[in-house]
């Protein structure tokens, strides 16, 4: 049996960088090599176990990510835009698979990430889960079949400490509507509603973002005409679902060729 692939998580110790780590660590197909955080965190320099309260583990906490890239076959990064651009030309180097869950990115960004996905696989989705991919496939075709005459409102709840809205997933559904519809999302997005806004526009996908206490993620997408409404609904409850997601992306990319894939191509749906 050839030797296990090593995995590298950025921002180690975040919510989920912590929830990743913990899927890694559980998992047989795979082996934790190494974590990284900001260069001056407490972190930096020590051991992952101890700085975590409890024995040795052998992994590196790394505040160069080059240093921890050149170890592993994948990265698995949940961090900040800025960060995680940055990341994708150093994962390239390294020929490492970068798995994004990262939300937040600009156009510019992204066309940073496409150019890095060059030469490595670079996997990005809003939301790793497999349900939420489900519910993006199904948009699309709802969208496709619908006219008009149907508004699309997308609503999405997310704890109190998420700094973006609308959330990934919300925009990764809005972009599914759009291109069932075949329009583009920018020419039709509404996120902006306050005060006296006038009429909705024919044709608008609106966002609708709920802050507050521990909501982990649910995202409805809302189709309203004239005397019927159809909801199509996503609840996570257990934000270990985007681990195991990420996981399973970064195993999938292992021996895929360099290119900018999604977790519709990881779950096969983009086959059909």
């Amino acid at each position: 049996m050839g030797e296990l692939p090593g995995i590298v998580v950025t921002g180690a110790s975040g919510r989920m960088g912590q929830m990743l780590i913990e899927t890694i660590r559980s998992s047989k197909a795979c082996k934790l090599v190494a974590v990284t955080e900001r260069p001056g965190h407490d972190w930096v320099g020590q051991d992952l176990g101890e700085a975590l309260g409890g024995a040795a583990w052998g992994v590196p906490v790394c505040g160069d990510p080059l240093d921890a890239f050149a170890k592993a076959q994948a990265v698995i990064d949940f961090t900040s835009p800025a960060a995680t651009v940055a990341h994708a030309e150093l994962a390239a180097q390294a020929r490492a698979v970068h798995v994004i869950g990262t939300t937040g990115l600009s156009d510019e960004d992204i066309a940073k990430l496409d150019a890095a996905a060059r030469h490595a696989v670079i996997v990005r989705a809003g939301n790793m889960s497999l349900g939420v991919n489900l519910l993006v496939g199904l948009t699309q075709k709802v969208a496709a079949a619908l006219d008009e005459a149907f508004d699309i409102e997308i609503i999405e709840s997310h704890h109190r400490h998420k700094v973006d809205a609308p959330s990934g997933t919300a925009l990764m559904l809005g972009e599914a509507a759009a291109a069932g519809r075949g329009v583009a999302l920018a020419d039709v997005r509404d996120s902006g509603r306050d005060g006296i806004t006038g009429a909705r526009k024919p044709g608008d996908i609106g966002f609708s973002a709920i802050r507050g206490g521990d909501i982990v993620g649910e995202h409805d997408v809302l189709f309203a005409a004239d005397g019927e409404r159809i909801a199509l609904r996503h609840v996570a409850t257990d934000r270990s679902i985007f681990a195991r997601g990420a996981l399973k992306a970064a195993l999938w990319g292992q021996d895929k060729a360099p290119g900018a894939y999604n977790m519709m191509d990881v779950l096969g749906l983009n086959d059909a």
